[in-house]
């Protein structure tokens, strides 16, 4: 598959599949994601792969959860997002803008 500056990596596709499923995304970058399942059987494939998930579990509220559980899965949260703080942030080449 050959990529343009407007199509989408697969590394981006799986990271838009909630905003996707969701309805979130603009009509512009739902348009580019569907382009690129037309284009990734890979990306296709987990695609049904998350909408399979989401039919075999329902939804699950907080409170159908032990405590135990819930407060795992909280600082499992936690830990993903002091982590995802904590990369640096790749370097653009686009020129900095001064005062």
């Amino acid at each position: 598959m050959r990529l343009l500056a407007r199509d989408l990596a697969c590394v981006e596709a799986v990271e838009l599949v909630t905003d996707y499923l969701e309805g979130a995304l603009s009509r512009r970058a739902r348009r580019r994601y569907e382009h690129h399942l037309a284009a990734c059987d890979g990306c296709e494939a987990y695609l049904e792969q998350v909408r399979a998930t989401i039919r075999a579990t329902g939804q699950v509220e907080p409170k159908d959860l032990e405590p135990e559980t819930l407060d795992a899965l909280v600082d499992l949260y936690r830990q993903f997002r002091a982590e995802d703080a904590a990369e640096p942030t790749p370097p653009t080449d686009e020129p900095e803008q001064g005062p």
